[in-house]
């Protein structure tokens, strides 16, 4: 019979690329990872693993039994949320991953709401830009904030169930004195010093594309993710970004917040699990307080000057 920690094992090394990198996202030693690979291998008789440079691929064997290993996974966590409908108590831990620019206004009223109403319930939570849903399809989180930008193509993982939470545009900011009380055209920035995030971000690439569908492409000078980092230098009167509404500080001063009038450059937040018939009431429990933190923080007036 096959072992279920050792198909997990499979997957993971599948989608790390190497049993070391597999190893040290499952806390354990690469030896003791290859020591399971080499049982599964001697369980179904036929290498699932191959050499491919620095890294390992899988073996046609290897594509066939992961394919079946995620079926199976699926099962058992299906299995885990039926039950945990049963009892209908909120578990004892949860993993939230979640974007740096919602942790403010939407992750901590969230944790401290669930705290007073679910005390018994420790979410861990990882603010990370990169590689969310990934790590939710490996298990290793069980909640994801994330975004998707409305012009971009969505590529959200199978198996994946998104949740809507709030959908937020991208404002237009400058120095508090450099700015007209009115919505801009975003072809008027084609003449601005742009600090915007690197372009292998959603936001990056969100904004560019926006840029070249208004006919233009950017003076992007500054280039950074660290949106503290862009409102500083905008603050300064060096650079114009262009920020997520909900990741502006409201008492931030110095500043003035303008909406972009024709093109409009829109993300949707949602919350993300992994897809069960059944509803776990742990993972219902925080999506609940993350869609309850972004209509709250969806009123909170913005600095106009």
């Amino acid at each position: 019979m096959l072992d279920i920690r050792r198909l997990y094992m499979l997957k993971t090394v599948a989608a790390r690329g190497s049993i070391a990198a597999a190893a040290q996202s499952l806390a354990l030693s690469a030896g003791a990872v290859s020591q399971q690979l080499s049982a599964l291998r001697h369980d179904v008789g036929v290498d699932l693993l191959r050499p491919d440079g620095r890294t390992v691929a899988l073996t046609e064997a290897g594509h066939v039994l992961l394919e079946h290993a995620d079926r199976i996974l699926a099962a058992v966590e299906e299995a885990e949320s039926a039950i945990a409908a049963v009892k209908g108590t909120v578990g004892a831990t949860a993993t939230l991953a979640a974007l740096p620019s919602t942790v403010a206004r939407i992750v901590a009223p969230a944790l401290t709401a669930l705290g007073s109403q679910q005390p018994q319930l420790t979410v861990t939570c990882l603010v990370t830009d990169q590689a969310q849903l990934r790590e939710l399809t490996l298990g290793t989180v069980d909640v994801v904030l994330g975004q998707r930008y409305h012009h971009l193509p969505d590529a959200t993982p199978r198996g994946i169930e998104v949740s809507p939470l709030l959908d937020d545009p991208l404002l237009v900011v400058t120095a508090a004195d450099q700015a007209e009380e009115r919505p801009v055209g975003l072809r008027e920035l084609a003449t601005h010093t742009l600090a915007v995030p690197p372009p292998t971000t959603d936001c990056g690439q969100a904004i560019l594309h926006a840029c070249h569908q208004a006919g233009f492409t950017p003076t992007t000078r500054y280039i950074t993710a660290d949106i503290a980092a862009q409102l500083t230098l905008t603050r300064a009167g060096l650079a114009t970004a262009l920020i997520p509404r909900t990741a502006i500080d409201p008492t931030t001063p110095g500043i003035r917040t303008t909406p972009i009038e024709d093109h409009p450059i829109m993300r949707l937040l949602f919350a993300a699990t992994r897809h069960t018939q059944t509803a776990n009431p742990t993972t219902t429990a925080v999506i609940a307080a993350l869609r309850t933190a972004a209509r709250q923080g969806r009123t909170t007036p913005l600095p106009l000057a």
